[in-house]
């Protein structure tokens, strides 16, 4: 097999957060030739701006079975039970593997790892590096890695464009610049969607490229309608306006106060509950924010955020901070099974693109993370047993154009926190693919559940409990129930 531009390799990974780059790692120590695919130089992923952790039961009181009835509580009825026992009973060994990669975790003053309290959660079972820094530290240490692994080949500031097929199977990618990486499999770890709403808390490239990529290439899509809202993204601030105020300062006792300085939410109830109450708060009174009071915090636990509002102009710890929902986190994305495979044969998916089932309608806190690592090795480990192409694959010519202004305006306007039919339906008829699909999607789901707010529909219908909202390549949603 032999092509000027053609590189070769057992497998590409398109993407290099944190998901990307362990898959690669994994890969690596397996033997096999990587070819990692970055639209950015190393550690400048979503993930380098995680300010969550990763959940793990790792202490005395706690077990997999209770952070699997958390991750089930949270999700609302959808979560894939046999994804998020993956989840818990795998996590626990991950975090000790990235240790040995070299991560350090915060620890306390025995040496003991500092666990933090999140909502959703019954325990304390979120492991930072860092504090708020944690997705900075990993990426940076796994970055560090794969530049300098002899089996690694790090191709930066490039973009994948299309997935090569080669007798219906994913063969490789197709780059910007015309280069094709030849593989035996593709794993997708392009990150989220979030940055298709124009008040958002992710970077702006998070526009769902990886999931539009998968679904020309004919693979199903699931659950987009699932979308969370961060409750606490900063207001109107320079600099800092949509910069979220990670939910650990709310573990550590931050409060959320109405205009009259009342409280009106459960702070550490699960993150849609307390987006929900947010959103309508500032629907009855009209106002453009609640206030997050971290007054009677350490600012010493939370340097990042701390510092962030200073230079904004904000001393959280002297003054209230406006915050109100921002887009933050797609349970949905590429349909996938427990390895991560997509329901094309050789194209896998992990990370925030993929939908394993794990989050059902919302997700429990910095399990998103956890799934990166623990997904991203499962992923690894099956797609080095995917055949070699059988012949060099046609390139297909199709280019990836980002969303207007305008789309991600009209997708804030029309799928945000509160949705209505007569906005979904304005959405199908946009440029942008992915809106028309997630428009499809949450017209479909006619109730309200988790990241999923109709209101004119605002009850949650058990009938679909279990069910999820599917895309085929054909783009008409359908409803499937997973095992």
């Amino acid at each position: 097999m032999e092509h000027a531009a053609a590189i070769e390799a057992d497998l590409a990974v398109v993407g290099a957060g944190g998901a990307g780059l362990y898959t690669a790692l994994t890969a690596a120590e397996q033997g096999a030739r990587v070819a990692l695919v970055s639209a950015t130089p190393l550690a400048e992923s979503s993930s380098y701006w995680a300010q969550g952790g990763l959940a793990a039961a790792l202490a005395i009181d706690d077990s997999p079975e209770r952070h699997l009835e958390d991750t089930l509580r949270t999700g609302r009825g959808t979560v894939r039970r046999s994804a998020a026992e993956v989840l818990t009973y795998e996590a626990p060994l991950v975090i000790r593997d990235l240790e040995r990669l070299g991560v350090r975790f915060d620890a306390d003053r025995r040496g003991r790892l500092a666990l933090g309290l999140e909502g959703g959660h019954s325990v304390r079972r979120i492991v930072h590096a860092g504090g708020a820094a944690t997705g900075r530290r990993v990426s940076r240490q796994l970055s560090a890695l794969v530049a300098v692994h002899e089996r690694i080949a790090v191709l930066e500031g490039c973009r994948a464009t299309a997935v090569l097929t080669c007798d219906g199977r994913a063969a490789g990618v197709r780059c910007h610049d015309g280069r094709l990486v030849v593989a035996r499999a593709v794993v997708l770890a392009t990150g989220g969607a979030a940055a298709l709403w124009a008040r958002t808390t992710n970077p702006v490239g998070a526009t769902g490229s990886g999931m539009l990529l998968a679904h020309r290439a004919g693979a199903a899509l699931a659950d987009l309608e699932m979308v969370q809202f961060h409750p606490t993204a900063v207001v109107g601030r320079d600099g800092a306006d949509a910069f979220l105020v990670t939910e650990a300062v709310r573990g550590e006792g931050a409060l959320l106060l109405d205009a009259d300085g009342e409280r009106f939410v459960d702070e550490l109830s699960p993150r849609d509950e307390v987006a929900r109450a947010v959103a309508r708060k500032m629907q009855e009174t009209g106002a453009s924010s609640v206030a997050l009071d971290m007054r009677a915090v350490d600012p010493a636990l939370f340097p990042n955020v701390v510092s962030v509002l200073r230079r904004a102009g904000i001393d959280p710890a002297r003054e209230l901070i406006p915050v109100a929902p921002a887009a933050h986190y797609m349970m949905g994305g590429i349909r996938t099974d427990l390895d991560g495979r997509s329901t094309v044969p050789g194209l896998y998916a992990v990370g925030e693109c993929a939908c394993t089932g794990l989050h059902g309608a919302n997700r429990l806190a910095s399990n998103s993370l956890t799934e990166c690592f623990v997904f991203g090795a499962r992923a690894a480990a099956a797609a080095l047993g995917e055949p070699r192409p059988s012949r060099l694959p046609d390139p297909p010519q199709w280019r990836f154009e980002p969303p207007s202004e305008e789309t991600r305006d009209a997708v804030w306007r029309r799928a945000g926190p509160l949705r209505n039919p007569d906005d979904l339906a304005a959405l199908i008829s946009n440029p942008y693919p992915l809106a028309r699909l997630l428009a499809r999607s949450a017209i479909s789901r006619r109730e309200s559940r988790g990241g999923h707010l109709r209101v004119d529909h605002p009850e949650t219908d058990p009938a679909l409990d279990g069910l999820h909202v599917v895309v085929g390549p054909d783009g008409e949603a359908r409803r499937e129930r997973w095992e």
